[in-house]
């Protein structure tokens, strides 16, 4: 079970790289979440919330990506452009 699991895990990581594709994966979680149609009914104790903890697990899982690049791409533009640019000068004799 574990193979299938980390195969489609593995899958959706290369399928979804775009950010574009990560906030229709977080808009389409918050709708099903807020909508009253479910895979599987909430009336049935266990089986029922099982479907919903997966969707609030993905929606956790790609708000924290987009949290977590969107700080790596600060860090390397604040790494990048130094805030105090040198200026070298050329002494010459008069």
């Amino acid at each position: 079970m574990k193979p299938i699991v980390q195969s489609f895990y593995n899958w959706y990581s290369q399928q979804i790289k775009h950010p574009k594709y990560r906030w229709f994966i977080i808009l389409g979680t918050l709708l099903y979440l807020v909508s009253p149609v479910d895979i599987s009914s909430d009336f049935i104790p266990i089986v029922g919330w099982l479907d919903d903890g997966v969707v609030l697990t993905l929606l956790t899982t790609e708000v924290s990506r987009l949290i977590i690049d969107n700080r790596q791409r600060r860090q390397e533009l604040k790494n990048a452009s130094p805030s105090d640019p040198t200026i070298e000068v050329k002494a010459t004799k008069a």
